[in-house]
């Protein structure tokens, strides 16, 4: 998955003589927390966040809004030339980006002109997407060792019960280094048969794995 497909491409945008009041005002009118700072020819000058207007204030001024302080442009306070994305991007290597950062949003440049902004709400929602827990399903985690055609063999144990695989996700086994953890959700809402199948067939399935009782 790219950025371009989950990238809000009509972002709210200031000025950098806009406000503080205005961008204030902004962000709790459209209830958004980062706004690019551009040019009139939509080149990012910068980016300005709720922080960074809580950070700006004195405490002693948070609660006047009519404080000299509101009335400074956001180019005083902005963050000056921000990372930025192309809309091209994997999703997972701006993930990383958010990460490694610390960032809360990235404004996404094509041909040196803002096209949209990608936020970490907008990384958790697709996250959320990815794993498939929007549908009705059940997960079930497995731990494999890890080599080749091991996906293969449980998937067939799928097939076998007409289970549609929503998502796969595979993670590191803090026990073993040799191992995988499988989290697997499946189109189904009684996952015992398969889970016993898994089971017979000597996989090791670590969830669901509810204290009393048999499977």
């Amino acid at each position: 998955m790219i950025v371009e497909e989950i990238m809000n491409d009509e972002p709210y945008t200031l000025a950098p003589t806009n406000t503080v009041l205005e961008a204030l005002k902004l962000m709790r009118e459209r209830k958004v927390r980062h706004l690019p700072v551009i040019d009139n020819e939509r080149h990012v000058l910068g980016v300005i966040t709720e922080r960074d207007i809580k950070e700006a204030l004195p405490s002693s001024l948070k609660d006047e809004p009519n404080s000299p302080v509101f009335s400074a442009m956001v180019e005083e306070i902005m963050i000056k030339n921000p990372l930025v994305g192309h809309p091209l991007d994997f999703v997972e290597e701006v993930a990383l980006t958010f990460y490694e950062a610390k960032i809360g949003c990235l404004p996404i440049v094509s041909g040196g002109k803002l096209v949209g902004i990608v936020t970490t709400t907008d990384l958790l929602y697709t996250y959320i997407e990815l794993t498939g827990a929007t549908e009705p399903g059940s997960k079930i985690e497995i731990r494999v060792s890890d080599t080749p055609g091991v996906l293969f063999e449980i998937t067939k144990i799928f097939n076998l019960h007409h289970a549609n695989v929503q998502s796969v996700l595979v993670y590191p086994d803090s026990e073993n280094t040799q191992n995988k953890i499988l989290s697997v959700r499946v189109k189904t809402l009684n996952p015992l048969a398969i889970i016993e199948d898994l089971r017979q067939e000597g996989f090791d399935v670590l969830w669901p794995n509810l204290p009393g009782v048999s499977l």
